[in-house]
């Protein structure tokens, strides 16, 4: 019979455990924009071709950034009729459309003027920058690491406070490694809608990269050589 150590520990193989836990900072890799372009009319094919006029103006424009776009994706598109409150025959006041884009840039340097750029097209409304780590992010993986290191670290610890040392490994479980943004609404003067626009480009808005939190916490039990009480 092989004498096994017990998860649960006994005099024989007594067992520790910790947890470890890290939290860092890293600076973050890429910023979404949510845009929504509208367009209202009181006849449905002209607020359909004004909305996809906007559009594709939207969408040109965020095109022409290149590789500073890693993504630009369409999400809910709507054209809505408005009723005439007045009498009781459901005629139609106007229509309404939308559509809600979302651009992912990795290139902050050109984030302030593609905002910038957006927000003074025709009805057009910008929202954002959120910032954010890619999930494949190297900055889980080391902070994955610090917890792990951290564990290993308090658990030797222990058992030096009992004059001896670990022996064995028997359980290391991830309990949550995750980006936790610190905020996500919108900084001040960071969106607006554009109804018109301007003769000439607007100034571009001084946007500051907002640092990534990154947290990572395991639990590890190990085995100690049967310290001396």
């Amino acid at each position: 019979m092989t004498d096994t150590p017990l998860s649960y520990g006994t005099p024989e193989h007594p067992r520790v455990a910790v947890r470890g836990e890290a939290r860092l900072e890293f600076d973050p890799e890429i910023a979404r924009v949510g845009i929504t372009v509208s367009a209202r009319g009181k006849d449905r094919r002209n607020a359909l071709e004004d909305l996809t006029r906007r559009n594709d103006r939207v969408l040109e424009l965020a095109r022409s950034y290149g590789q500073a776009m890693e993504k630009l994706e369409t999400g809910a598109f709507s054209i809505t009729p408005e009723l005439d409150q007045q009498g009781r025959n459901e005629k139609i006041r106007a229509y309404h459309g939308r559509v809600h884009i979302v651009a992912v840039l990795n290139d902050f340097t050109t984030l302030g003027e593609f905002t910038t750029r957006i927000a003074d097209l025709e009805m057009t409304h910008i929202n954002g920058p959120w910032w954010s780590l890619r999930p494949d992010s190297p900055a889980h993986a080391e902070a994955r690491r610090q917890a792990v290191r951290e564990a290993v670290q308090r658990a030797r610890e222990y058992a030096g406070a009992l004059d001896t040392h670990l022996t064995a490994l028997v359980e290391l479980a991830d309990i949550g490694a995750e980006n936790a943004p610190t905020a996500l609404p919108a900084p001040p003067g960071g969106a607006r809608a554009a109804y018109g626009g301007a003769a000439s480009q607007p100034s571009a808005l001084n946007l500051e990269p907002q640092r990534q939190t990154v947290y990572a916490r395991v639990n590890a039990r190990f085995i100690m050589a049967p310290p001396k009480l």
